[in-house]
């Protein structure tokens, strides 16, 4: 059995995160990614460390997995007649250049469709094409701080925080790869390609979700609520005796198992707290009573007996815990392979878990320009002499 994307091909003008998170995506689903990067430095983020191994920065390895790398200068006429050719051999093309540089180097939608009319070309930009901010860069730490992220993230009392990864850029990654799957549908029906307009501060606004319905239907800011929930009650940290456990009672029957399950069943009985919307409404005197409960309970003991009794719960991990988790065993979710530069690469496997078109076996990210030569001659026809000279022309490292 193939994977789901065998023999589809991707020229990956993309760099940083959001671009590159989706282009992996697609080479893990089996499709060919052409990552095409600037002679000599290559994708900002190869600079980004610490951490590194091996002198590599885990930061690049961490999105670029499944890709051939080719070196090629844009800046030369040579190498933007390069990027054409792989244009017209491709599937789909993904970009995140600001307009201008798309006019500058004539690789806007209109030209690549003139060039390949059955080609899907995704650009995903800060804040979205055709208007008068579409220059502006997109950065995921403004871009929570604009889209009312950080004004809903962190304690009641203390600053607007970020989340700790680049989450916008993530789950822009992943409408990139939604949108592109559509059009690659649709082009089974109507035979053409089409253009993708992808924006951070697009994603940003959907993901917020009920915080935005809250808003939009009431007119009220959700403000901060630390780790607890703004419409559910308990659902939040609590510290035991010897660690910290999380809830989330979701319903008046997981509430009652919980009181039950904790020692304190007359808690469930208790007309302020018997349904979520009074527990909510209650929350200032009955969290109080939780947490000094709480921290008189063990936390392994409490946490296998809320499990048996099929109340939500779990233990704060740190990040090595969780990706040695038991969990993580059974669904194999970490993957090693070798790589010749660091000695073995490890990486989260893919979420997407499909029983007839498995995900592709990983390869390492690519050093700067791996596979330069090799897709060229492969699917551009050049000979060794026709690459020697774009070398040394500079059109390609």
């Amino acid at each position: 059995m193939g994977a789901a994307l065998d023999g589809i091909k991707v020229l990956d003008l993309t760099r940083v995160l959001a671009g590159p998170w989706g282009t992996m995506t697609l080479g893990d689903l089996g499709a060919e990614i052409w990552k095409i990067e600037q002679p000599g430095a290559g994708d900002d983020t190869r600079g980004w460390m610490p951490p590194s191994v091996e002198g590599i920065s885990t930061y690049y390895l961490g999105a670029n997995r499944n890709k051939k790398s080719l070196a090629v200068d844009m800046g030369t006429a040579e190498g933007r007649e390069i990027i054409v050719e792989l244009a017209r051999k491709a599937d789909i093309l993904v970009e995140n250049f600001r307009p201008a540089s798309l006019r500058k180097f004539k690789l806007t939608y209109n030209d690549l469709k003139a060039i390949n009319p059955r080609l899907i070309v995704c650009s995903i930009s800060g804040y979205g094409r055709g208007h008068a901010q579409e220059e502006r860069p997109g950065y995921d730490f403004i871009i929570q701080a604009e889209s009312g992220f950080m004004a809903i993230t962190g304690e009641r009392d203390g600053e607007p925080m970020r989340l700790g990864v680049a989450f916008i850029d993530l789950v822009t990654g992943m409408n990139a790869v939604q949108a592109v799957l559509a059009a690659l549908y649709m082009r089974e029906r109507t035979g053409e390609g089409q253009w993708l307009d992808i924006g951070l501060n697009d994603s940003a606004l959907f993901l917020l979700a009920n915080v935005a319905s809250g808003y939009l239907n009431t007119g009220k800011e959700h403000g901060r609520y630390g780790n607890a929930h703004p419409s559910i009650a308990p659902y939040q940290i609590f510290a035991c005796s010897d660690g910290r456990i999380a809830i989330a009672i979701g319903t008046d029957e997981q509430f009652r198992r919980f009181c039950r399950v904790i020692g304190l069943p007359a808690l469930a009985e208790d007309p302020r707290y018997a349904t979520n919307r009074k527990r909510t409404e209650h929350r200032d005197t009955l969290l109080p009573l939780l947490e000094q409960h709480f921290s008189g309970l063990k936390l392994a003991g409490t946490l296998a007996a809320l499990h048996a009794a099929g109340v939500p719960a779990g233990d704060v991990r740190s990040v090595g815990q969780a990706l040695t988790s038991d969990i993580a065993e059974l669904r194999q979710s970490v993957v090693s392979v070798p790589a010749p530069t660091i000695g073995t690469f490890r990486s989260v496997r893919s979420p997407l878990r499909m029983s007839a078109s498995p995900m592709k076996e990983p390869t390492p990210p690519p050093s700067v320009g791996e596979h330069t030569d090799a897709v060229l001659a492969e699917h551009l026809g050049l000979g060794p002499e026709q690459i020697a000279r774009l070398r040394s022309s500079g059109a390609i490292g």
